[in-house]
Order: C-alpha cells, then sequence, then structure tokens
C-alpha cells in the first residue's frame, strides 16, 4: 500500500520511525484546511504563512521528541497548536506599557501623532508601486488571486467560485504567489516595509 493511502495516525508512526515523507504527505494532505483556518482568524496572508510553518515547526519538535499523544485525531491537535499559536500572537499585541505622569517623565511624553509624514507617504507609494511590479511578473494564475483577494477584497470561497476552482486551489495560489513574492524581494533586494 502506498503511503500517501495511509490514515493520519500510520503515517505519524511512519515520521517518528524515521520516513520523512510520511511528515510530508501529512501536510499536503491538511495544508488548505490548517492555513484556511489561520487565515480566516488574522486575516493577514503572511503572518499567517507565519503562523502555518510555526505550528508544523511545534507539530515536527513534538513527533521527535515523542511527546505526541495520540488521543484524538492528528488533524485537531494540529487545530489546537494553530489555534495557540494565533492566541499568543494577540496576547503579544495587546500587551501595553502603562506610565504615569511625573515630573521626570511627564504624561505628554508619550503621546504621539499617528499621522502620516510626507516622508511616510512616498514611502509608502513607492511600496505600493514595487509590490505592483513584482506581482506582474508572477504567474497569470497567481497574479489573478492576489488581485482579486487583495484589490477586490473577494473571499477565497468567491474566487474559487468566479474562477470555477477549487477553495484549495485558490489558497495553495495565494500561498505559492507569496512565495514567489519573497524570491522575487530577495533578488531584486527590495523591502516592503517602512
Amino acid at each position: 500500500m502506498e503511503l500517501i493511502q495511509l490514515p493520519d495516525a500510520t503515517l505519524v508512526h511512519h515520521y517518528v520511525g524515521g520516513n520523512e515523507q510520511a511528515l510530508e504527505i501529512l501536510i499536503k494532505r491538511h495544508q488548505a484546511k490548517i492555513f484556511g483556518f489561520i487565515f480566516s482568524k488574522l486575516d493577514d496572508v503572511e503572518l499567517a504563512n507565519d503562523i502555518f510553518q510555526d505550528t508544523f515547526i511545534k507539530v515536527v519538535n513534538t513527533l521527535k521528541t515523542g511527546k505526541y499523544n495520540e488521543e484524538g485525531k492528528f488533524i485537531s491537535w494540529v487545530m489546537r497548536i494553530a489555534h495557540n499559536l494565533i492566541m499568543d500572537h494577540y496576547r503579544k499585541e495587546k500587551r501595553v506599557t502603562i506610565y504615569n505622569d511625573t515630573e521626570q517623565t511627564p504624561f505628554f511624553t508619550f503621546l504621539k501623532d499617528d499621522s502620516e509624514t510626507i516622508e511616510e507617504v512616498l514611502v509608502n507609494n513607492q511600496i505600493t508601486e514595487d509590490l505592483q511590479q513584482l506581482i506582474l511578473e508572477l504567474p497569470e494564475d497567481q497574479q489573478e488571486v492576489i488581485r482579486m483577494r487583495l484589490y477586490q477584497d473577494m473571499s477565497f470561497k468567491e474566487i474559487a467560485e468566479t474562477r470555477a476552482i477549487s477553495i484549495n486551489t485558490a489558497l495553495g495560489r495565494m500561498r505559492y504567489a507569496i512565495i514567489n513574492l519573497r524570491r522575487l524581494m530577495e533578488k531584486r533586494q527590495i523591502s516592503l516595509s517602512q
């Protein structure tokens, strides 16, 4: 029997036994569902990609150290890890330092104007222009998904219905588009941050 046809639990045992391909099959089998779940909670593709990767780093570490306890389904366990990483992200974001008004550090020291300066507007315009140029270098199917998702604010379900493809295909194209954009940025030494 081929590995690809084996149930998750058997693949986990194969991976723990040293078969790296078993983990690859598990990731491919569940990546769309897991990435879709993460993305639905964050609505930020880059951050969702990072948490997706962190999830599988944690999965690998747990499996390699023999700490995986097969109480339920593998996918439920991975989703729980992803959920916990998302919660950790939100907890880190909400940490706020509280300052007291003293003579040494008056309260007004900590107030700032968040409106964009002219320099920031110019930098943001350049970033937008760079990103649009990079998108034009992607394969047409990846360009299409990015345009529909980022510029037309369509959900992956809407994209799938509009293009007559599966949601997994739409998610996959977006994922490959991001990977390709990162490669292009590294190649051209472009940074899309201020």
